[in-house]
């Protein structure tokens, strides 16, 4: 693999809409609606051309942020290509994403390296953290839940067995089409793809850690436990009988970890705390 230290991918026409000879520096230095400021990144929403889109800036991570990844055994995310690369392998795998617009980078040192990721705004969706926030006490229809079951359950199988892990699966990510949604048809997209790990075969612990997230972030959404073993059922693609006795000791450590989660949670931000 030959290290580059800049490249860069936009359609002509949104070049010509930021103008300015150095596109790339027109995009970094852009302002709009703030919707995430961490270190070393922010995403924006902005209007350009008449169309409303995403912007991820990446500033840069440091080498102490590598390291300490490094150290952990975990892979850093150092810019925006991660992201890049996700959307474009969602698509092949048939699940519905942010549409990538434009990706660029330069820098030959990765822990200075800056980057940049355009989508193109969705418009109006509604995340499934919002969706079934109230199901506990106000429970859906019983065929909407069950293909919302059915479609988390395909979308997370599609992922892991083409050895792909979110690593911040949580219901917040996936989100519904809300003018699908009006008319009665359910189409999820899965979102925030800055974290996604892409592996030749996807290890256990990779897994087992994703479930974990989705089974975490549904503790309070009311599902019973026969949703839950439809879920099984469905993520597997074999008899219920089959996945438990085969993977037993897998989902109990699911559980574990989730539970685990869920209770670091609480302790974190108090007893009914809104995920």
């Amino acid at each position: 693999m030959i290290w580059r230290c800049k490249a860069m991918e936009m359609p002509s026409q949104l070049s010509s809409a930021l103008g300015g000879e150095d596109v790339f520096e027109q995009v970094m230095g852009l302002e709009g609606e703030v919707h995430r400021d961490m270190p070393g990144r922010k995403t924006i929403r902005v209007e350009l051309d008449g169309s409303s889109y995403f912007i991820k800036q990446h500033f840069g991570v440091g080498w102490r942020e590598i390291l300490k990844n490094l150290i952990a055994l975990r892979m850093p995310i150092i810019g925006a290509e991660t992201e890049w690369q996700a959307i474009r392998r969602l698509d092949e795998l048939g699940i519905a994403t942010t549409p990538a617009i434009a990706f660029g980078y330069r820098g030959c040192s990765p822990a200075s390296r800056q980057s940049f990721v355009i989508t193109r705004d969705l418009g109006g969706i509604v995340s499934l953290e919002d969706y079934c926030r109230d199901w506990a006490t106000r429970p859906p229809d019983l065929a909407t839940k069950r293909r919302l079951i059915r479609e988390v359950a395909r979308i997370a199988r599609t992922l892991h067995d083409n050895g792909l892990n979110h690593r911040d699966f949580y219901l917040c990510h996936f989100c519904l089409d809300a003018r699908r949604l009006e008319a009665g048809e359910v189409y999820l997209y899965l979102l925030d793809l800055h974290r996604m790990g892409m592996h030749r075969h996807l290890g256990r612990a990779e897994r087992m850690k994703d479930m974990a997230a989705l089974y975490f972030s549904a503790m309070d959404c009311g599902l019973s436990e026969r949703d839950r073993l439809r879920f099984i059922r469905l993520y597997r693609g074999c008899p219920l009988r089959e996945a438990l006795s085969l993977e037993r000791r897998f989902w109990l450590d699911v559980s574990a970890r989730a539970i685990r989660l869920y209770a670091k949670f609480q302790r974190k931000y108090g007893p009914g705390a809104v995920r």
